[in-house]
This record gives structure tokens, sequence and C-alpha cells, in this order.
């Protein structure tokens, strides 16, 4: 019979202090820092994983410094779901400080190894307890009490060691995968400033693209209401003005909102080619932000999104990749209007300057962009199945449900 595993509490093993605070004036120069980033970013940290730098005296160096085998949680958050989030620090790094918005945990004693602390502290379980016990006011948060209260298993070192083994080996796995999306990414920047721009010009083509104003090539219509609590009230697809700077990237391949048939009997329906943009947000950055209609489907639009029609022949997957460039971006946002909610109205989009290859050099460039947008889709599809095979691994290792004795 297998022996069951004890059980600690996290101050069993960890002593915690509190991180430095300086004024803003300090920071981007002088020693190394653990910031808050770094910690909730990643679950094991190397010395090229701090960047962050803050200038101190030598005493404020010994008071607040970090060693090989420290582990960082997050101490203070927006949310309680963002706080207590660990990281172990894999190597020694030279002066290097932590930041007052993390909380050190100074191991004690050898009852974690450093590889294993990367995973112990994110079962469910110990997250449930962490977010539990944090106090909120305007703002979540957790203290040293708080997390060395917090019960924990102790599995045996052999154990702690092939358990930490069989993570790393698909973290590994899903770095390689987010390596070459990185590098996917960066080739198709670099296709669509070429190609959009017309400085790289494909086999067979030639002539000069049209400058022409956008709303020369067609005309703007507005969407109509489809409030928060209808997002969700039927099976027929439709677009929420947010989701066109939060969800699509150029084009709509996916819907986030569905709505009923007596909704949608108010909405504005869309059709292939129809490009929709965000007429409000935020920044001015959201503003005008869009994406196109790429399939034959009916889709409806709601509320503070200016659809365009056009009303030349145009490929919708070349336009929305178009519209979405810095130069258009730039654009954009000199017309916005507004502070604290910026908006852009149909005709500052109409004012904006394109420059448009015939019909023929679009779909060619869109069947390039499309293609690359495809691998990509495939490696992020690929990604996201290892992850949940990564949190299947450790629900069931990290909790004792499967042994690897």
């Amino acid at each position: 019979m297998v022996k069951p595993w004890d059980t600690a509490t996290i101050g069993d093993f960890l002593d915690f202090k509190n991180g430095l605070n300086k004024g803003k004036e300090f920071f981007g120069y002088g020693t190394p820092i653990v910031n808050y980033t770094d910690v909730y970013k990643k679950r094991g940290l190397k010395k090229n994983d701090v960047c962050g730098k803050v200038s101190l005296t030598r005493g404020e160096i010994r008071r607040f410094e970090t060693q090989k085998n420290d582990v960082f949680f997050t101490r203070t958050s927006e949310t309680p779901e963002e706080v207590g989030m660990s990281s172990v620090l894999l190597d020694n790094i030279d002066d290097c400080v932590f930041s007052g918005f993390v909380l050190r945990g100074r191991p004690k004693n050898d009852m974690f190894t450093p590889e294993y602390c990367k995973y112990c502290f994110t079962t469910e379980a110990v997250r449930n307890a962490i977010t539990m016990g944090c106090t909120y006011t305007t703002r979540a948060l957790t203290n040293g009490k708080q997390l060395s209260a917090i019960e924990i298993v102790v599995p045996p070192k052999p154990e702690q060691e092939a358990i930490a083994h069989s993570l790393t080996d698909i973290d590994e796995l899903m770095l390689l995968l987010e390596k070459q999306i990185a590098k996917k990414k960066a080739i198709k920047q670099g296709a669509m400033q070429e190609l959009l721009t017309g400085k790289r010009r494909l086999p067979g083509f030639e002539g000069e693209w049209n400058k022409c104003k956008l709303g020369s090539l067609g005309v703007f219509v507005k969407g109509t209401g489809i409030s928060r609590n209808q997002s969700n009230s039927g099976n027929l697809p439709a677009v929420r003005y947010g989701e066109l700077y939060t969800k699509h990237q150029n084009y709509v391949t996916n819907y986030f909102s569905h709505i009923s048939e007596e909704v949608a009997a108010n909405a504005q329906r869309v059709s292939r080619g129809d490009i929709l943009f965000a007429a409000s947000g935020e920044t001015k950055e959201e503003i005008g932000k869009c994406a196109a209609i790429i399939h034959e489907t009916d889709v409806y639009a709601g509320g503070d999104i200016l659809i365009f029609r056009p009303a030349t022949q145009l490929d919708p997957a070349f336009m929305g990749t178009l519209l979405n460039t810095a130069d258009v971006c730039k654009q954009r946002a000199e017309k916005g209007q507004g502070d604290a909610v910026v908006h852009i109205h149909a005709d500052a989009l109409s004012s904006i300057n394109v420059m448009i290859p015939n019909i023929e050099e679009q779909q060619a460039i869109a069947d390039i962009l499309l293609g690359m947008d495809k691998e990509i889709e495939l490696l992020e599809s690929k990604l996201g199945k290892y992850r949940q095979v990564k949190q299947g691994m450790m629900q069931q290792l990290l909790t004792g449900k499967i042994r690897l004795v």
C-alpha cells in the first residue's frame, strides 16, 4: 500500500517578508528588482527574466535582498484571483531585491525542492485558500500571516522530483510552441508592412495603387443596440462594439454573442464584405478598431458600431487588415473626440486616406495573410491543448490522485 502524503502549512516551510517601496523617480536604473509582473507571469524566474531596475543604498539592498530558491507571492491586485500567484527564484542574482507589491517567502528548511515549488502553490486547494483569505477594500490584499496558515501536502522528495520533471517537460513543449507562434507573428507583421503598403509587390502585379478617401469606396451605417443581457439570448451570431478591440483581429472568425430573433428584429444585419468599426472606447487607440465580415453568414451588429458597406468590389480580409495598420490607426486616433470616453464619427472615418490595389492584388495579398493566420491558429490551438493537458496533470499529480512511485 502506498503511504499517504504528509501535510504541513506554508509557514512551516517559508518565512515571509514585505518588499520595498520607493518613489517612481528611483526606478529604471540601478540594481535588479523582482517586480509584480515577473511573479505573476512566470512560475520560475531565472536571471534573464528579471529586467526591472531600482536605485538603492547598500543598506536597502541588504534589507530586501533575494536569494536563489526564494519564493515570491503577489501581495495585492485589483481582484482576489490575481493575489498570491507564486514564483520561485531559480538563479542567484547579484544585489537583486524585491518589490513591495510582492511578498518574499524564504525557505526555512528543505521541505520542498525548488523545481517543485514552481507548481505546488498553484493547486486548486491552495489557490482557493489564498483568494478566500485575502482582504478587500479598494484592492485585494494578502499577507505573510494569511499565507503561512494555509495547509499544503508534502510528497516525499523522490516524488517531488518526478512530478516536477513531468510538469517541466510539458512546460518546455509549451515554451517551444510559444516561440514558434511569436516567430510566425513577427513574419506576418513584416509581410503586412511590405504587402499592405506596396513596398513589395507579388509576382504578376504592377501599376500604381489608388490613393483615396475611405468614404469614396462605400457608405457608413450605424449598428443598433444589443444590451449585455441580450448578448446570449438566442442562436443568431452578433458582434458587440467592445468585442472589436478585445476579441477580433482584423476579421471576424468566431462569435462571442448570440441573440434571439426578437432582439435581431431591432439590430442591424451585416453580411460578407461589411467592415465593423468600434465607434467608442476608453482610449484613442481603441476607437475605430475594426474587423471585416469574411464569411457568408447572417450576422448582427450592436450599438456603438459603425458599419462600412463597400460600394465597389473590395476584398474584406485585405480591407480589414489594411484598416488596422499603424498608419490608419494613427489617423483614427487623431480624429477621436472626448476624454473619459472617446468617440469617432462616420464622417471622420470617411476622411481616412488609404492606398488600394486592384481587386486581384487585394485577393492575392489576403490569401497570403490568411494562410499565415491559419498557421498561427493551428499552433495556438495546439498550445491550448497542451495547457489543458498540463492543467489535468497538475490536478492529478499535485494532489496525489496519481502517484509517481
